[in-house]
């Protein structure tokens, strides 16, 4: 089996807020191993690293301490680009422009990846079918529910065809129904190949 994400003996301390604080270690010896078409999820309290771990896998926040981590061989520290090619991400805090409507949203994040129009539309299309939205791209993203909106951050994250989903918190600020259709859509997803790793 492949393995999709490789954390080899990660540290990650914070700097002192003030020059008399010690340096807060975030992130001690931290090993772990996701294999290819797997949902693996990282469970713990607020506070105990997994946001800063999924901040250095992302390539958001430079892994400067001890330790090694790899999205499919790609370094993150030597070859971040080689990773970002790699991974879709899903932060915690909504990104969707509200003003925008859902299909407009998609379109800007196609054209950040550098995706043409005209090769842009059948994948936008393609992500919202699989996520159920193509009935909602019309619709402004601030009138959309919060299940809906989660779906529409999911679709955006898979434009540029990534192997690995990088999702933070994903549940977050969701009822209960909503959770229930974001499982659905996570394990439709496992189904078509999708590595997942998440949060929570």
């Amino acid at each position: 089996m492949t393995i999709a994400v490789s954390v080899n003996n990660l540290n990650f301390s914070y700097p002192p807020a003030r020059s008399k604080d010690q340096p807060r270690q975030v992130l001690n010896d931290l090993s772990l191993k996701v294999e290819s078409g797997e949902i693996f999820g990282v469970l713990g309290p607020n506070g105990g690293g997994k946001t800063t771990m999924f901040r250095i896998l992302s390539t958001s926040l430079p892994a400067t301490d001890a330790g090694k981590a790899t999205v499919f061989g790609a370094d993150v520290v030597s070859d971040p680009s080689g990773v970002r090619r790699r991974i879709g991400v899903v932060f915690q805090s909504p990104s969707l422009d509200g003003k925008l409507t859902l299909i407009e949203n998609l379109r800007t994040q196609a054209a950040l990846y550098g995706v043409g129009a005209s090769e842009a539309e059948p994948v936008i299309a393609d992500a919202m079918a699989r996520l159920g939205i193509t009935d909602r791209a019309n619709d402004f993203v601030e009138k959309l529910s919060g299940g809906l909106q989660r779906r529409g951050e999911i679709a955006k994250s898979l434009l540029h065809k990534p192997e690995l989903l990088l999702m933070d918190e994903p549940s977050t600020g969701l009822d209960p129904g909503a959770r229930r259709d974001l499982w659905d859509t996570l394990k439709a997803l496992k189904a078509r190949g999708m590595t997942i790793l998440l949060t929570t």
